[in-house]
């Protein structure tokens, strides 16, 4: 085992924090409140080919891994960025695995050095109001139109529709009561976000304010032949393919979160005298201080070594999901410990660890609930009989 990161990975850290010192503490500070989408933030990751890390050099990309990825990733929420940051680039990072291993060589052609530029963003439309996690559920249908589909339906919490051009757009083309098998008969495409036959509706949310959430209400929208993900009927098994480097990237990012929150409650626990001491002489402080910074340490382990699994080719999916929920939990606790060390001033939004405890909340919700991780542990790590 080699826990070091090679000299091409640490020159990955240097410059993406080097990227990231141009947008300072204030600049997020001032999207959450104007809920203005980043995009001098995301040009400059853009004109600096980071989201396209995992594409391959034949589109221009980077080839790397999710290791890298990930990387990048902890090293943008370790900037103060985020949420904010960390979600208006990830999609275009794990989003995409799909569409590389799956889509069509004229799909690949036309759309990965688009979005490897920054002028196509993309959104993944998977969740619906009534399945939720329950995807085999969904109620979103495609049928055959000519050479290509037409679909209708509804889908929810789709992260920066509102400034996306295409969509990984889960359908059913054949209904739930008509397959064998529950996770058939459902259908990936690259889907437009036609503004004539997709209405796009924000949900207004308690933090990532600058990141648009959003309902979508399709009818009618036509997606041609090319734009299908790999064979019809087989969307759900392809979109497995995105869900354990999501799994990996967002535990990545909490942990960049946790240990912004962390680093900032250490400073000021040094730097706040109250009865003639600072207080992070107090075991009081310190105690909560480093019982967050050991758990942080363990989930940026459990972070690299499911990353480590997924780009070596090994199953990781148990991996991948523990790290997720580790990762959640320590940064919430992380965050949640920066507010209260720093007293009434971790309530004010100018020392900033208010925005990052609203914000890494959202990680113990999304991409999956901490709930469901551990029914995914009980089923197929512990071998017990399905709760759901």
């Amino acid at each position: 085992m080699n826990f070091e990161l090679t000299g091409e990975q640490q020159e990955i850290r240097r410059q993406v924090q080097a990227l990231c010192a141009g947008f300072a503490e204030e600049y997020w500070r001032e999207r959450d409140e104007s809920g203005e989408f980043p995009f001098e933030f995301y040009r400059a990751v853009a004109e600096g080919g980071w989201l396209g890390i995992t594409i391959p050099p034949e589109y221009g990309g980077s080839g790397l891994g999710i290791t890298e990825a990930a990387l990048v990733m902890q090293t943008v929420a370790e900037s103060g960025g985020g949420s904010q940051a960390c979600s208006a680039i990830h999609l275009g990072i794990f989003g995409l695995e799909p569409l590389i291993k799956y889509g069509t060589e004229e799909a690949r052609s036309r759309y990965l050095p688009q979005i490897l530029a920054g002028r196509l963003h993309v959104s993944f439309a998977v969740t619906e109001p009534d399945a939720g996690t329950n995807t085999v559920e969904i109620k979103t249908a495609a049928s055959r139109s000519g050479d290509g589909y037409v679909v209708r339906g509804q889908k929810a919490f789709i992260t920066k529709a509102r400034e996306s051009g295409k969509m990984l757009l889960l359908a059913r083309t054949t209904p739930f009561d008509q397959v064998t098998k529950k996770t058939d008969g459902m259908t990936l495409f690259f889907a437009d976000i036609d503004p004539a036959t997709v209405e796009v509706r924000e949900l207004h949310k308690c933090g990532r304010k600058s990141i648009d959430t959003n309902m979508l209400f399709i009818d009618g929208l036509y997606v041609a032949k090319e734009d299908l993900i790999g064979e019809e009927g087989k969307g759900f098994r392809y979109l497995l393919d995105g869900l354990n480097p999501e799994r990996i990237l967002v535990g990545a990012e909490a942990v960049g979160m946790g240990k912004r929150a962390l680093e900032r409650a250490v400073r000021y626990a040094g730097e706040r005298v109250v009865f003639g001491r600072p207080i992070g002489m107090n075991q009081g402080i310190q105690f909560p201080l480093a019982d967050a910074a050991a758990h942080l340490e363990t989930a940026e382990l459990m972070v690299y070594k499911a990353a480590s699994l997924y780009d070596s080719g090994r199953p990781c999916g148990k991996e991948a999901n523990i790290a997720k929920y580790i990762a959640a939990e320590a940064a919430y606790q992380a965050a949640d410990r920066a507010v209260q060390i720093h007293g009434g001033y971790g309530y004010i939004k100018d020392y900033d660890v208010e925005r990052y405890w609203r914000e890494v909340r959202l990680f113990r919700l999304a991409p999956i609930s901490q709930e469901m991780v551990l029914n995914y542990i009980g089923e197929h790590v512990l071998g017990l009989p399905r709760s759901y």
